[in-house]
């Protein structure tokens, strides 16, 4: 069986990472997702059963989920869905793998600050220059002169720009860079 899935749950167990004798990095997690419904008679939130899935990623994204993903998070996992089964003992165990290809925090459970990484060579270290325009992802529209949802008002691209955070969590203003969507002070 090869399905793609999604499901959103929580991590069970803290990822554990490795490296193949290839070289290929490997990052792996239990995954438990439980079913919710609205029970009418008592009037409450009921939890209904926990599916167990074992989460297995690769290359980038293992080295992503173990600096990122801890234990009791809430996440999403993409994935392909493999059904294994094997006998130990005369007893036949079953277990359902996700081959992920794409996992990340579930943001209905909490806020996330994400930080792109270039290609291979790990973190993006160098910021955007505050006078640099970066290249603007958003086609001119000559019918009505607007450049799209980076430009300023007065038409000149920004290369950074400030985030209202919600109350209590900064008495000061954030600078975002507008290009790759991250926190300028994180940058540095």
């Amino acid at each position: 069986m090869n399905d793609i899935i999604t499901v959103r749950g929580f991590v069970a167990t803290e990822p554990k990472s490795s490296t193949t004798p290839g070289g290929t990095g490997t990052a792996s997690f239990r995954l438990g997702s439980t079913a919710r419904r609205f029970d009418r008679a008592n009037d409450a939130w009921v939890d209904g059963n926990t599916n167990w899935f074992s989460v297995q990623a690769f290359r980038h994204l293992a080295g992503n989920i173990g600096c990122s993903v801890k234990k009791g998070q809430r996440v999403i996992v993409v994935g392909k869905l493999k059904l294994r089964q094997w006998e130990h003992d005369g007893k036949i165990y079953h277990v359902a793998e996700i081959v992920a290809e794409s996992v990340g925090h579930d943001l209905m459970w909490g806020s996330a600050n994400f930080i792109r990484t270039t290609g291979s060579t790990g973190p993006q270290s160098t910021p955007l220059a505050a006078e640099a325009e970066p290249e603007n992802p958003w086609p001119s529209d000559e019918e009505d002169g607007e450049d799209g949802p980076h430009d300023d008002e007065d038409g000149s691209a920004a290369a950074e720009r400030e985030a209202i955070l919600p109350a209590g969590e900064s008495d000061e203003s954030v600078l975002v860079d507008t290009h790759t969507g991250e926190l300028v002070d994180a940058l540095k």
